[in-house]
């Protein structure tokens, strides 16, 4: 059994039915936990010998609302166009377009946390979801480690969840006054407004935003075996 299995399995002795989900993907273990048991998970994950994770590393915010769905997935494109097979427009809304309608198998909002472990030189994270989608809502770790306060900072920030017991809960990288949370999927990406200097007012001034939403990513042609089919190409290609 390996280290990684290992840790899996004592997650798995330890929490029991606090666990939601336990996966090994990419040589690290996953976990699931709920809002509620958070903090309890955390606290042991940090204390206990087989575990020590004593840093934490960060903290995401992940908006799961077009999951799934991506309009830049290439792995199905029998093309080679840098193009996914659905298009979406999540990217490309309007302020006051709604966002299109997705079968929900999870709640919206998440926040996952990277550990690591120095003791026994291991990595891990744990996922919790917010299941209020419209007041995102999970407990603030930062009482377990002192680096949470910036990384939820900056969840709130671009993703609108709220860490309940976090001291100091403020944006930290938009703007004064900004409005709504740029890392949601129904937030457009050229924004709401734009800034510009007005002379005749001798200062800053926002507007509502003037460019158009469109695609800049290029047409790629992509050259590896992925797009080659072995009875449709000649030798004269330069492929055997």
């Amino acid at each position: 059994m390996s280290r990684i299995e290992k840790l899996s399995e004592n997650l798995s002795r330890v929490f029991g039915s606090k666990l939601q989900s336990n996966v090994v993907a990419c040589g690290e273990v996953t976990i699931e936990v709920a809002a509620m048991n958070l903090l309890s998970v955390c606290t042991t994950l940090r204390d206990d010998e087989p575990f020590a994770f004593a840093t934490l590393i960060d903290v995401c915010g992940v908006d799961y609302s077009a999951y799934g769905q991506a309009e830049w997935s290439t792995e199905q494109s029998s093309s080679g166009f840098s193009r996914g097979v659905e298009v979406a427009s999540h990217g490309y809304m309007r302020f006051g377009d709604e966002l299109p309608p997705v079968k929900a198998e999870r709640p919206r909002f998440a926040a996952v946390y990277h550990l690591l472990s120095v003791k026994n030189n291991q990595r891990m994270r744990v996922r919790a979801y917010a299941e209020d989608e419209a007041m995102p809502r999970v407990p603030s770790v930062i009482d377990i480690w002192n680096s949470a306060s910036w990384y939820e900072r900056e969840a709130f920030d671009l993703f609108g969840i709220h860490f309940e017991g976090h001291p100091d809960l403020r944006r930290i990288l938009t703007d004064y006054g900004f409005v709504g949370h740029p890392f949601r999927k129904d937030f457009p990406l050229s924004g709401h407004v734009e800034m510009r200097y007005d002379p005749e007012q001798k200062r800053v001034i926002y507007q509502p935003v003037s460019i158009e939403p469109r695609v800049l990513v290029p047409r790629v042609i992509r050259e590896d075996n992925r797009y080659f089919d072995a009875n449709s190409v000649s030798r004269q290609d330069g492929v055997k």
